[in-house]
C-alpha cells in the first residue's frame, strides 16, 4: 500500500452504529499537501467518515492507511506526530490556563515526565500568534466563549505539528472575520500539511478547498474540484435545495445562491 503521493487512502470503509449503517463503501486517496471539505446534510456521515480516519472511532476492518501504513499499526504517540484532530466538542472538564492547554499539542514529542523546553514554548508562541490567542494565555480555558476556545483547540492541533490536520467543523463558533483567520492561516500551512475539514458552509469550502468529498446517507455521492462538486444539480440532489452557481469575481471560486421555495412561487406567479 505504499504511496508517497498520498497522505490518506481509504479502501471499502463500511461503519455501523449497532444495525444501523452510517458509511457504506467509502473509497477515497487524498493527496498530501492539498485541502479537502467533506460536505452533507447533517446525519450524512461526515463526523464519523472523520473519526474513523482519526481512528476516535476504530475501522472495523483494516482500510485506512496513513502513508501507506495501515493506520490501527501505528502507536499512538507515532499516530498523533502523524495526524491532529479538532473535534467538534471543545469544552475541556479542567480548569488549565490557555498556554498549558496549547502545551499538551507537544506532548508526542516529550517523554513520560519531561517538561516542555524552550522550543516548544517558542512553537505555542508562534500558533498562538496565528490563531490570535497569545493574549489569552494566562486565562482560564472555561472562561473563555465558544469562539475562543474553537481557537485555542485549533491552535493546540497546530502546536502538534502533525502532518495531517482533521478538522471536524472547526468554524462553527466562529464570527465572520475569525472564519476567515483561521481558514486562511490553515489553508497558510496547507503547503506543507494535508488539511481535511468538515465543513458546513459551501461557499467557504468552495473558497478554500482544493478538493471536496460530498457526502449523502453514508455514501460519496460527488468528489473533485469546487467547480465540479458544486453544482446546482448536485446541491439539488444532496441538500433538496434550488440554487444557482455564481462565479465569484475575485477569485473565479463557486459562489452558490440559495432559492427559497417561496421565491421561485412568486416569481412563477409574477410570470
Amino acid at each position: 500500500m505504499e504511496n508517497s503521493f498520498y497522505s490518506i487512502n481509504v479502501k471499502d470503509l463500511n461503519y455501523s452504529y449497532d444495525d444501523k449503517k452510517i458509511l457504506q463503501d467509502i473509497n477515497i486517496s487524498l493527496e498530501k499537501n492539498k485541502f479537502y471539505s467533506i460536505i452533507g446534510p447533517n446525519g450524512s456521515g461526515k463526523t464519523t467518515l472523520l473519526k474513523n480516519i482519526a481512528r476516535i472511532l476504530p475501522p472495523q476492518k483494516e482500510c485506512i492507511y496513513i502513508d501507506g501504513k495501515e493506520i490501527n499499526s501505528y502507536k499512538v504517540r507515532d499516530l498523533a506526530k502523524k495526524m491532529a484532530s479538532v473535534p467538534q466538542n471543545t469544552n475541556i472538564d479542567f480548569d488549565f490556563t490557555v498556554l498549558d492547554i496549547i502545551l499538551m499539542g507537544r506532548s508526542p514529542y516529550l517523554k513520560a515526565f519531561q517538561n516542555e523546553g524552550e522550543k516548544d514554548l517558542k512553537i505555542a508562541h508562534e500558533v498562538m500568534e496565528m490563531t490570535n490567542t497569545w493574549h489569552l494565555k494566562d486565562k482560564n480555558i472555561n472562561e473563555l466563549s465558544g469562539g475562543e476556545r474553537q481557537r485555542v483547540i485549533i491552535a493546540r492541533a497546530l502546536a502538534q505539528e502533525s502532518e495531517i490536520i482533521l478538522l471536524d467543523e472547526p468554524i462553527s463558533n466562529l464570527d465572520m472575520q475569525h472564519q476567515l483567520e483561521i481558514l486562511d492561516t490553515v489553508k497558510y500551512l496547507n503547503r506543507e500539511v494535508t488539511i481535511v475539514a468538515v465543513l458546513h458552509d459551501l461557499n467557504l469550502a468552495g473558497e478554500y478547498s482544493d478538493y471536496i468529498l460530498m457526502l449523502k446517507e453514508g455514501k460519496i455521492l460527488s468528489s473533485g474540484k469546487p467547480e465540479q462538486v458544486l453544482t446546482e444539480k448536485n446541491i439539488k440532489e444532496t441538500y433538496n435545495m434550488d440554487t444557482y452557481i455564481l462565479k465569484n469575481p475575485v477569485t473565479g471560486k463557486p459562489h452558490i445562491i440559495p432559492v427559497s421555495k417561496r421565491s421561485l412561487i412568486e416569481k412563477t406567479l409574477v410570470i
